[in-house]
């Protein structure tokens, strides 16, 4: 019997308690697990901000369930991404699951109560498909699921604020294509599709210009 599991049994015998490491989800965004698993901060920022021009997604702020299904839809395929799918793969259970609550805990980028994009007219394509819809095409308002102005709402419905308009408009032509399809009955995958590309790139515009608080965590 080794010295190590001779420790580990009188440890539990005597009743003391047994002191487990927790995951380093600071330390994997900084630099990786070491098992393949790339440093987040590369694309996502060192206060995870995101990258507008490549567009690389916000990750500060988001949803914990949220963030933690994405990684999970990325690592089983459900979500398709060549970046983020050997990235998720290579994390464990419980590093998928530090990451989405270290994310979801870190503050709003102060930058982002002060968006770069120009505020689009109030009776522009992008506001109105975001704000009331065409329910010609049964296309309801964005904001009637993902809430005022794009902040968010619960588990499903992440922020459209905050992120930039090329990471928005990829999403939705992803569920278009049907490159993704992790959305809850196929609401996206039908809502994209009754859009044209234009109006893509203008309901992407509009969210990209909506500001957010500097402090406190979406709804």
């Amino acid at each position: 019997m080794s010295h190590r599991l001779f420790a580990l049994i009188v440890v539990v015998l005597s009743g003391a308690p047994l002191l487990v490491q927790a995951t380093d989800a600071a330390a994997i965004a900084r630099q990786g697990n070491g098992k393949g698993a790339p440093p987040c901060m590369a694309c996502h920022g060192a206060d995870g901000a995101g990258q507008a021009a490549t567009g690389n997604p916000r990750l500060a702020g988001l949803h914990a369930a949220y963030l933690r299904k994405q990684l999970d839809d990325f690592a089983s395929g459900a979500r398709e991404s060549t970046v983020m799918k050997p990235a998720a793969s290579a994390l464990s259970e419980d590093e998928r699951q530090a990451l989405a609550r270290y994310y979801s805990k870190l503050p709003l980028p102060p930058g982002l109560a002060k968006p770069e994009t120009p505020m689009p007219l109030a009776d522009s394509v992008g506001a109105v498909l975001a704000t009331r819809g065409d329910w010609s095409r049964d296309v309801p308002g964005c904001v009637q699921c993902h809430g005022p102005a794009g902040v968010g709402v619960g588990t499903h419905f992440p922020p459209l604020a905050g992120q930039s308009a090329t990471y928005i408009a990829a999403q939705l032509k992803a569920w278009q294509n049907g490159a993704r399809h992790n959305d809850p009955l196929q609401l996206m995958q039908h809502l994209a599709k009754a859009l044209s590309a234009q109006e893509i790139d203008a309901v992407a515009t509009w969210f990209a210009a909506q500001p957010l608080p500097a402090k406190g965590a979406t709804p």
